[in-house]
């Protein structure tokens, strides 16, 4: 039979003992700000719009991920490509694009939606701000940024005449970029599905 006296006073004791035993052991608090540790390789942090290595958005405006999205936090409005104004290869694109991290939860559930893998979540993860307006990213701040040998839109189409060519991975160009600083077309055959 057990003690209730004994029980008592044994129980902070022991509660105690634990504190002890850890009150002298080395901490193992990160140092955060001084010393980031890298993160794993597929972490879901900021969201981001990719380009079509000419520099075409591969955003088509289907708004897709803003239906997908269990907090709303996507807001998307889709317009038309014309011949003068071209953004991305397909028949629309995406002309406002913004994403709300106030309410972001970090879901990927977007990801998934995407059919052209246009949208894609880097390992960057120092979100906050001290405004909350700010935390509120545009299209302009979710854009990759352009890469040697891709071209600001709206431009043409340089990879291949066919915007299914786009959609396949069937041509990829090559980019020597000339003193004009426009890309001249070419294509190399890769294998389909091939994201770069």
């Amino acid at each position: 039979m057990s003690n209730p006296i004994r029980e008592t006073l044994w129980d902070p004791i022991a509660g105690f003992g634990v504190t002890f035993r850890t009150m002298f052991r080395k901490p193992v608090t990160e140092q955060y700000p001084e010393v980031k540790v890298p993160t794993a390789p597929r972490f879901h942090g900021r969201h981001q719009l990719n380009r079509w290595p000419d520099g075409l958005e591969k955003c088509i405006g289907c708004e897709l991920c803003a239906w997908a999205c269990p907090a709303d936090a996507i807001y998307v409005e889709g317009a038309s490509n014309t011949e003068g104004d071209r953004h991305s290869p397909g028949e629309r694109y995406g002309s406002v694009y913004q994403i709300n991290y106030l309410r972001c939860i970090l879901c990927g559930l977007c990801i998934e939606a995407c059919p052209t893998r246009a949208l894609t979540m880097t390992n960057e993860y120092e979100l906050a701000d001290n405004n909350r307006e700010d935390l509120i990213y545009e299209k302009n701040d979710l854009l990759a940024p352009l890469l040697p040998g891709m071209v600001e839109p709206p431009h043409e189409m340089m990879i291949s005449d066919d915007h299914q060519d786009y959609y396949r991975g069937k041509s990829l160009p090559i980019f020597p970029v000339e003193s004009t600083g426009v890309a001249p077309t070419g294509s190399t055959d890769v294998e389909p599905g091939v994201d770069r």
